[in-house]
């Protein structure tokens, strides 16, 4: 992995360390919505909701749009598909390993099996 794809992970990671832009990614995975619409099920002024999108823009993980006088706030697909690539490739090492022990622990109970029968 390149420095540049290093730097972004790292800057996507931060922002969704953040529970309510995490929210806000949840949102916008069902559609675009203004700041407005974003800010409605929080406790917080728009000013905060929008501070909240600029991190996740400069993580790549969000755009805005111009749409007549609607500023409407995108998730940026392919940014999510970069963190899950990377997630994926650690979990399916874990994963392989589990195999291996499972595997590992099926034969011992095979031999333990065994010989409590011998007995």
């Amino acid at each position: 992995m390149n420095a540049d794809s290093e730097d972004r992970l790292d800057r996507a990671f931060q922002a969704l360390a953040d529970p309510v832009r995490r929210a806000i990614v949840a949102r916008l995975s069902t559609g675009p919505a203004t700041v407005n619409e974003l800010a409605e099920p929080f406790a917080i002024t728009t000013q905060a909701i929008s501070r909240h999108i600029h991190v996740l823009e400069e993580a790549g993980l969000v755009t805005r749009t111009r749409d007549a006088q609607r500023r409407p706030v995108h998730l940026e697909p392919s940014a999510l598909e970069e963190l899950t690539s990377w997630i994926d490739r650690y979990r399916l090492v874990h994963e392989q390993q589990y195999r291996s022990l499972d595997s590992v622990l099926a034969d011992l109970g095979d031999t333990v099996t065994h010989k409590e029968k011998k007995k």
